[in-house]
């Protein structure tokens, strides 16, 4: 979420009452949560705009996360050494 440009600060969460303190100490002006939780955040409407965002059809977030942990558990030779084999195909079809 960070490194969305639009994004100016992410606020880890550890608890759900942190919600309204947060808003407060970071002087939150937007607060974004996927529609699927549309509704449920219509209480810090008197702190914050709340936006609930559409899903993306045909992303799931199960999905990225578990790519993401396969991704993670690859060594950096691994990966290193699937991109000499992806550059000597690559030198093969020229």
């Amino acid at each position: 979420m960070e490194s969305i440009r639009y994004v100016d600060l992410v606020i880890p969460e550890y608890s759900w009452e942190q919600k309204i303190d947060d808003i407060k100490r970071y002087k939150v002006d937007i607060f974004v949560i996927g529609e699927d939780w549309k509704g449920k955040f219509d209480y810090l409407i008197d702190y914050c705009e709340v936006i609930y965002l559409p899903r993306t059809k045909g992303i799931s977030t199960t999905e990225l996360k578990k790519s993401l942990s396969s991704f993670l558990s690859i060594s950096k030779e691994e990966i290193l050494r699937a991109f000499e084999v992806l550059e000597q195909l690559k030198k093969e079809l020229e």
